[in-house]
């Protein structure tokens, strides 16, 4: 083999990396001009498109880094010990642009003083995802939450959107394969929380996602449990 073969792979890679972190720098610039200068309502709602659309793009250059790190056996994890109010805190600030626009109504209930181990990179990303999707989809209200049940965290997202198709669903809970990739709302997202959530073991116990439509509001579930 000519050892002077150009890998694809790596360049993508490497190729990917750097949009993520150009991406990061463009979300950053946005919300300082968005903060600096008046808008009309309705450059404000255009801005916060823009915002989300930059947003969900580097959510999935970030979803593939961490599938092609998986498939190249390179996804290390750095578990941690993290607090639950401050993971979520972080999610609204990312996000408060689209939701303040969109006069969507975000309520967040969690335990008190609740920390558990995980790699907040991996699950904030699998979180912040699972957010943007529900953000497009909901009506008007969502609702977060974080506990313990047993030995396990239990983080659940809620809308009052349409709900998650019925071809999402019987794919999502029945068999974690590339099928979901051809999935039009979060097939891809989806995808990566199911690998995230199972590389997270403790006590030969595996973290797992699940989806279903039984909100308490009445749209979608989206359940994350973690050892």
């Amino acid at each position: 083999m000519d050892n002077n073969k150009l890998d694809f792979s790596v360049v993508l890679a490497a190729s990917m990396h750097d949009m993520k972190n150009s991406l990061c720098m463009l979300l950053q610039s946005m919300e300082t001009i968005s903060e600096s200068i008046e808008h009309t309502p309705e450059a404000q709602s255009e801005f916060a498109k823009i915002h989300y659309e930059v947003a969900r793009v580097n959510s999935n250059l970030l979803q593939m880094l961490a599938l092609y790190r998986e498939n190249n056996a390179q996804l290390p994890l750095n578990i941690e010990e993290h607090f639950l109010d401050e993971l979520f805190d972080e999610l609204l600030a990312k996000n408060e642009l689209y939701i303040t626009n969109k006069k969507i109504t975000v309520r967040c209930e969690i335990e008190e003083d609740l920390a558990w181990f995980f790699d907040a990179d991996l699950i904030s990303n699998l979180l912040n995802d699972i957010l943007i999707n529900a953000l497009k989809y909901t009506s008007n209200e969502m609702f977060m939450t974080a506990k313990q049940i047993d030995e396990s965290l239990v983080i659940e997202i809620h809308d009052n959107g349409d709900g998650y198709p019925d071809s999402m669903l019987q794919k999502a809970n029945n068999e974690m394969t590339s099928a979901l990739l051809s999935q039009g709302r979060t097939g891809l997202g989806i995808y990566f929380a199911n690998l995230i959530a199972g590389a997270h073991i403790n006590k030969e116990k595996k973290g797992y996602i699940s989806l279903d439509n039984h909100s308490c509001l009445g749209g979608s579930r989206f359940t994350l449990v973690l050892p």
